[in-house]
């Protein structure tokens, strides 16, 4: 079946100085030469055109047109671009009158699988092309350019070829079945199963620093009632985000907003207080305070340092670390210090990732986010290693070592070659599927679906 010209804006929707539409397809050039006033035959790629879009001879817009031939194209097709004006009546005559003269709309993401497709870049590639429109931070963007780039698949693969050498020995193997050969040491297998599992599973856990990068790293303000937790979010965000009141209790459901520090995306959430109460309401909101801790990359413990003695502070975090995990990142807050008669006690220089502050004066802000970039582990970011931020990539890993998992349990226990083979495949099947290299038309049609119309 011939493949279709699509066209699309590229641009957001709205009225701008200029607007970007594009064409991809066979005819491609011939739909637009038939509303453009310029000759677009004796055109070389990548080269610029400045004309008129026309209707019957009446011009519509002054625009400019440039023509990308195959496969010299972000889709590997014949693709035309359009710089019109930013006018909503321009940009919907122009689509228009492609429209009438060939061209179809583009579905959601249809350049880039159109890109796919024609081997200009392998899934994960193309998956990274909508996860660097989407990032929010240099963290995310950096990470979406890696994976754009190719360094993932370039892991992947690796992976994939050294399996599927030995899979190949042991496939010619079963072929020689009647002669009791060994082509593939079991020894060896053993040995690159291992390998490959602990680079899979190295991958696969950094996707809870992949998918804080992508979403924002989760950080839990908690503490005891009026300790200062909504000020704090408040002085964060530099505006009036939460609730501040002095009647204990005010906040009972956590409020959530994003900053980004350092070229790195946070998510704060503000928490309940933290106390025993018989309000069927407010407890439920430190249930969710505690949840919400569990969950965080990095928890704020607020607490009024004007009033609580050390002796009170140890009792409440070591209860903080008994409910949350004794392994929770911690940053002590010592907040109101404005308040504080005296030196802060000595005492607290025991305590390990301690800030004294004062969240209404703006007083030891600095040192906090510091302080709260340095427990984010930045240097893993900078590291060049893969971090894993898709979901779809994750669970791929999972699956191929549970299958790299049964294979070595295999060799154990002694089984044949068809059986290892099993678990062999299953294996490739799953890296194969990050990249494309196995995958389905709905598996294709879901990931694009995401993606906006022009891309």
């Amino acid at each position: 079946m011939k493949q279709e010209t699509i066209c699309a804006l590229s641009t957001p929707q709205g009225v701008g100085a200029l607007a970007l539409i594009r064409l991809s397809g066979p005819e491609s050039t011939s739909i637009v030469q038939r509303v453009f006033s310029k000759n677009l035959s004796v055109v070389l790629t990548h080269t610029v055109v400045h004309g008129w879009i026309t209707e019957d001879e009446r011009k519509v817009d002054d625009v400019v047109v440039t023509l990308f031939r195959s496969p010299k194209s972000f889709t590997g097709e014949d693709t035309v671009e359009i710089a019109c004006h930013g006018s909503l009546f321009i940009q919907q005559k122009i689509l228009h009158l492609l429209l009438l003269n060939g061209a179809r709309m583009a579905n959601p993401g249809e350049f880039t699988m159109r890109a796919f497709m024609h081997g200009k870049m392998d899934l994960s590639q193309a998956e990274a092309i909508g996860d660097l429109i989407a990032s929010e931070s240099e963290a995310a963007h950096r990470q979406a350019l890696h994976q754009m780039r190719g360094g993932f698949s370039k892991d992947i693969n690796t992976l994939r070829d050294k399996l599927i050498h030995f899979a190949s020995m042991l496939e010619l193997e079963l072929d020689f079945a009647e002669e009791d050969v060994e082509f593939a040491n079991r020894g060896e297998l053993s040995s690159l199963l291992n390998e490959i599992r602990l680079v899979v599973s190295k991958l696969e856990n950094s996707f809870a620093l992949g998918n804080a990068i992508k979403n924002g790293i989760p950080v839990a303000i908690v503490g005891a009632p009026n300790m200062g937790k909504s000020t704090l979010l408040n002085a964060f965000l530099n505006e009036e985000r939460a609730i501040v009141s002095d009647i204990p209790g005010t906040t009972r459901d956590t409020v959530e907003d994003h900053l980004t520090l350092g070229g790195m995306r946070f998510r704060f959430i503000d928490t309940a207080g933290l106390r025993e109460t018989v309000d069927e309401i407010e407890t439920l909101g430190i249930e969710r305070a505690y949840a919400r801790a569990i969950e965080a990359s990095v928890v704020l413990f607020v607490f009024d340092i004007s009033t609580t003695s050390p002796d009170e502070l140890l009792i409440q975090v070591e209860d903080l670390r008994n409910k949350i995990g004794m392994d929770a990142n911690i940053i002590l807050v010592a907040n109101k210090s404005d308040k504080l008669i005296g030196d802060i006690p000595k005492e607290l220089e025991a305590f390990k990732n301690l800030v004294c502050i004062s969240a209404k004066s703006n007083i030891g802000m600095e040192e906090l986010k510091h302080l709260l970039l340095i427990e984010s582990r930045p240097e893993l970011l900078n590291s060049g290693e893969t971090i894993v931020m898709n979901a779809r990539h994750h669970r791929a890993l999972g699956q191929a070592r549970e299958a790299l998992d049964c294979a070595l349990q295999g060799i154990e226990n002694g089984l044949t070659n068809d059986l290892l083979m099993v678990d062999i495949r299953q294996a490739l099947h799953h890296l194969g599927s990050i990249t494309g290299q196995i995958g389905s038309d709905d598996l294709l049609n879901h990931i694009f679906s995401t993606f906006c119309i022009g891309k």
